[in-house]
C-alpha cells in the first residue's frame, strides 16, 4: 500500500530534470570572454588612448595594470572555484593578489600627506570621476557574467563569493578602461582607479547573494 510519504517521494522525482556539470574549461572561457567583451566595449565606444596605440608605454601604468589585472584574474578563479565546492578547499590565493594591488593606494596616501594634502587636487577628480564610473560600468560585464555562473553552481559562502564577484568585476573594468584613461600619475590611479574596486566589491558584497540563492 502506498503512503503519502511514498507519493511525495515520487513527485519529487518526477520533477528531476538533468543539468550540465560544471567545466572548469566552459567557465574560464566565460571569464576570460567577458573580460575581451569589456575591453572590446571600451575600445568601441571610448577609444584606447593614443599613446598606448602609438606604443609609448609608462612604467607606472604597466605596474597598475598589471596589478589590476593580476587580482582580477585572481578573484575570478576564486569565483569560479567556489561554484563547484569541494571539502577541505581554502580560498585564500586572491588576499596576496589584494595586498599588492593595495600598495598603490597606500602610496598614493603616503605621498599626498608629504605633498601638504594635495594628493587630491593632484589625482583629477573630475576624470576621476569618469573612470569610477566608467570602470565600474565596463566591470559589470564581468560581474554579470560571473553571477550567472555562480547561479548555476553552489556556493557555500554566498557573501565571500559576492564580494570576490565585485572584487573582479572592478579590477578587470578599471584595466579595460585604463587603456582609455590618460592619467598615469600615482595620485590619480591609486586613488580613483583603485577606489573602483573597493567601490564594486562593496556593491558585489551587497548585491550578488541575493541573486545567487536557490
Amino acid at each position: 500500500m502506498r503512503t503519502d510519504t511514498h507519493e511525495f517521494i515520487d513527485d519529487l522525482l518526477d520533477d528531476l530534470r538533468p543539468t550540465r556539470p560544471l567545466m572548469l574549461q566552459r567557465s574560464l572561457l566565460i571569464a576570460a570572454g567577458s573580460a575581451a567583451l569589456a575591453i572590446g566595449v571600451m575600445a568601441l565606444f571610448i577609444g584606447i588612448r593614443p599613446a598606448l596605440t602609438a606604443g609609448i608605454l609608462d612604467l607606472l601604468f604597466l605596474l597598475a595594470s598589471g596589478l589590476f589585472l593580476m587580482l582580477g584574474i585572481a578573484a575570478s578563479f576564486t569565483v569560479i572555484d567556489m561554484s563547484r565546492p569541494q571539502v577541505g578547499n581554502t580560498h585564500i590565493g586572491w588576499m596576496w593578489a589584494v595586498a599588492m594591488t593595495a600598495l598603490l593606494p597606500l602610496t598614493a596616501i603616503v605621498l599626498g600627506f608629504s605633498q601638504a594634502g594635495n594628493a587630491f587636487l593632484q589625482s583629477q577628480p573630475v576624470q576621476g570621476l569618469n573612470c569610477l564610473t566608467n570602470g565600474s560600468m565596463l566591470g559589470l560585464i564581468v560581474g554579470g557574467a560571473l553571477t550567472m555562473w555562480l547561479r548555476r553552481g553552489a556556493p557555500t559562502s554566498p557573501g565571500q563569493a559576492g564580494l570576490l564577484t565585485g572584487i573582479a568585476a572592478g579590477s578587470l573594468g578599471i584595466f579595460a578602461y585604463s587603456l582609455h584613461c590618460p592619467f598615469g600619475d600615482i595620485y590619480h590611479i591609486g586613488l580613483w582607479h583603485s577606489m573602483t574596486v573597493a567601490v564594486s566589491a562593496i556593491a558585489g558584497r551587497v548585491i550578488v547573494p541575493a541573486l545567487i540563492r536557490w
